[in-house]
Formats: structure tokens, sequence, C-alpha cells
């Protein structure tokens, strides 16, 4: 696959947003309270690197499909109504990582249409769709805390 100077710069951008949400789920698995958080933040961590690599390996011009995602994460509820320390930093990295996901997204869903390889395209739809299930776990984690109004 040859890359249009178009496509080269968007590939610069979604591996940018990948390198940083990699850093913030990261950062985000060392700062959370909450052990079931701390693993979802280190999954999506390793997530996003996989996200990485494929797109490191289209700037080489060789296309790879994403790895299944598995099944969404479920969650028991730590935190209840109650506002404690605790809860407003999970939820503050919460707010944040959603966020980030909405953005990431937001790039998958227009870098999608303006590939030409087909390979490519059905690659960055799967990322996004991947993406969005990221943001999915952090809501389903949210509204069973109690964080999500």
């Amino acid at each position: 696959m040859t890359l249009t100077q178009k496509e080269q710069t968007l590939l610069k951008d979604m591996k940018d947003a990948e390198k940083l949400c990699i850093k913030k789920y990261k950062n985000a698995s060392d700062s959370a309270r909450d052990p079931q958080l701390k693993n979802l933040f280190s999954n999506l961590s390793q997530a996003e690197q996989q996200h990485l690599q494929i797109f490191e390996k289209m700037e080489q011009g060789t296309v790879e499909q994403p790895q299944s995602s598995g099944s969404q994460p479920t969650f028991t509820a730590t935190y209840g109504n109650e506002n404690t320390d605790d809860k407003q930093n999970d939820s503050f990295l919460c707010s944040d990582l959603l966020t980030a996901e909405k953005h990431a997204s937001h790039l998958y869903d227009t870098c999608v249409f303006e590939f030409s390889d087909e390979n490519a395209r059905k690659a960055i739809n799967a990322i996004q769709a991947q993406e969005q299930n990221h943001g999915k776990s952090i809501y389903d984690y949210m509204k069973v805390n109690n964080m999500y109004s």
C-alpha cells in the first residue's frame, strides 16, 4: 500500500492520539484508587498500544486488522452516593479518559473516509469501534459507581 501525503498526515495524527491515550491510561492506572478501575485502565492501555502498532505498520505499507477486544467488562459498585476523596479522584480520571476516547473516535470517523485502501479503511473502522467500546466500558464503570449523571 502506498500512502498519499494526506494519508501520511492522518496516520501521524492517529499515532499521536494513540500515544496520548497510552500515557493517559498508564498514568490513570497508577492514580486510580479502585482496583477494578486500575485493571480497566491497564487493559485499555494495552489495547491502545496494539492500535499504535497497527498504525505504525500501516505507515510502512502493511495493513493488519485489530484483534477482537473481547467482551465488555462488568463492574461491581465500589462507591455509593457519598462523594469521598477516592470517588472524586476516580471520577475525574474516568471523565478525562472518556473525553479522550470521544476525541479519538471522532478523529477515526474522519480518517476512515480519507483512506483509499479498503483494508486500511476497515482497520480504522474496527479501531474506531474498539475506541467506542473503551468509552462504553468507562461509562459503565461510572454508571455503576454513581459518577455519571
